[in-house]
């Protein structure tokens, strides 16, 4: 979804730049970086500064999933859901924020409808989106006043997120996905607001979402 966020804000004449483990397509700016380390966001961001100069707005869109019942789950690969989800998000927010303040910005967490509904073989997911949610309630808070926080609560994503997992893990054929270009331009709405303006929290999913509500 990173990368279409950066489509919709180049659309409306602005610049914008990724932060990812692997370049993403057709030229998008980007800065190399792995998110499931926390030390590796504040020189992320720094880079990204140094790319498009001051941040206005920040969208915390890396997510990985683990598929399985608990006991069957690489403890490692449950672990790094975590990390990536949950602490990668609250790693970012945490260097974006003093920056975000400077420059009257705003932050987009993404959580999921998982982190508002438990489903069976996704615990570790479930268990970084929940975390986003209450961690993005509570950084509203913090920030009220400096930092405008949205929680993005999207529904299935038709992205690469899928790819490569047990057949029982991936949508059906008839599946309602989400459009990634969708739900960016939802994304640079909540950015967009003006000053004063909070978008707390926005659900974006299909009409026929089955995790909704």
């Amino acid at each position: 979804m990173g990368a279409a966020v950066i489509r919709a804000v180049q659309k409306r004449g602005g610049t914008a730049v990724a932060l990812d483990r692997q370049q993403p397509p057709n030229g998008i700016p980007w800065v190399k970086a792995d998110l499931s380390d926390p030390q590796a966001a504040e020189p992320a961001l720094a880079a990204a500064e140094e790319a498009v100069g001051p941040l206005t707005g920040v969208v915390t869109a890396a997510g990985v999933d683990a598929c399985g019942r608990i006991e069957d789950v690489d403890l490692d690969d449950w672990v790094r859901v975590i990390q990536v989800n949950l602490i990668g998000t609250a790693a970012i927010a945490r260097a974006a924020v003093p920056r975000l303040e400077a420059n009257h910005g705003r932050i987009v967490t993404v959580a999921s409808t998982l982190g508002l509904r438990a489903l069976s073989d996704a615990t570790a997911y479930c268990a970084s989106k929940f975390g986003v949610v209450g961690f993005s309630r509570a950084l509203a808070v913090e920030t009220a006043g400096r930092v405008g926080v949205t929680m993005l609560v999207p529904g299935g994503m038709q992205t690469a997120f899928f790819d490569g997992r047990p057949e029982q893990y991936k949508p059906g054929p008839d599946a309602m996905l989400n459009d990634p270009d969708a739900v960016a331009e939802a994304v640079v709405y909540a950015l967009g607001q003006p000053a004063g303006v909070e978008i707390r929290e926005l659900v974006v999913c299909p009409s026929v979402e089955p995790s909704w509500p």
